[in-house]
């Protein structure tokens, strides 16, 4: 019987994601599917943090094993910035928005480095595990592709020729942040199922 894992967010590109890693080993149900309609503070001032407040709360109130992840772009010329303001970078949640403001500000800027960073809170049992993954890339002047969300259309992964929203999500599951993360988070559960 496959186990059920909640995913503790209410983005279904995320949820689809997430749900083609861990197909055939766990049932993965967002938020809506347990029926929490609330949207969770991100009031920490990490990815780990905010990854963490999502997973309690959703233990604490549905007594459901979960897992959450808080994922940004970190720009090297603006500091870091979005990092953990990432989907909300333009004072709303609004991928459009949100990518309009980054380009703008990197107008006339030599250094395009970038990394997407991801990190993954998992409680289970009442204890809580953490799992890191990041891609290194460069950002584009203008946005290139149909696939993805966020920032994809103009975050371009090291090695490679295209950004990752013009990869599909098969190709882009295999290099992205969030996919290394849920790799650790994969192995580790397979380890605990021993």
């Amino acid at each position: 019987m496959i186990r059920q894992l909640v995913f503790a967010t209410n983005n279904i590109n995320k949820t689809k994601e997430v749900s083609s890693l861990l197909a055939g080993q766990y049932e993965v149900l967002n938020l809506k599917d347990i029926g929490c309609m609330t949207d969770i503070p991100e009031t920490a001032d990490s990815f780990a943090g905010n990854a963490g407040l999502k997973s309690r709360f959703v233990v604490e109130n549905y007594q459901l094993d979960c897992f959450a992840d808080d994922s940004g772009l970190e720009v090297e010329a603006l500091n870091n910035e979005p990092g953990i303001y990432s989907a909300r970078y333009a004072g709303e949640r609004g991928d459009a928005a949100n990518l309009e403001l980054v380009l703008k500000k990197m107008e006339g800027q030599q250094n395009r480095a970038a990394r997407f960073k991801t990190v993954v809170s998992l409680i289970q049992n009442g204890e809580e595990f953490l799992f890191e993954g990041s891609i290194q890339g460069t950002l584009r002047e203008s946005r290139t592709g149909e696939h993805g969300f966020g920032y994809d259309p103009i975050f371009q992964p090291d090695g490679y020729q295209v950004t990752f929203a013009e990869m599909d999500m098969a190709e882009k599951n295999k290099i992205s942040h969030r996919a290394i993360a849920m790799r650790k988070l994969i192995a580790f559960l397979k380890e605990q199922a021993v």
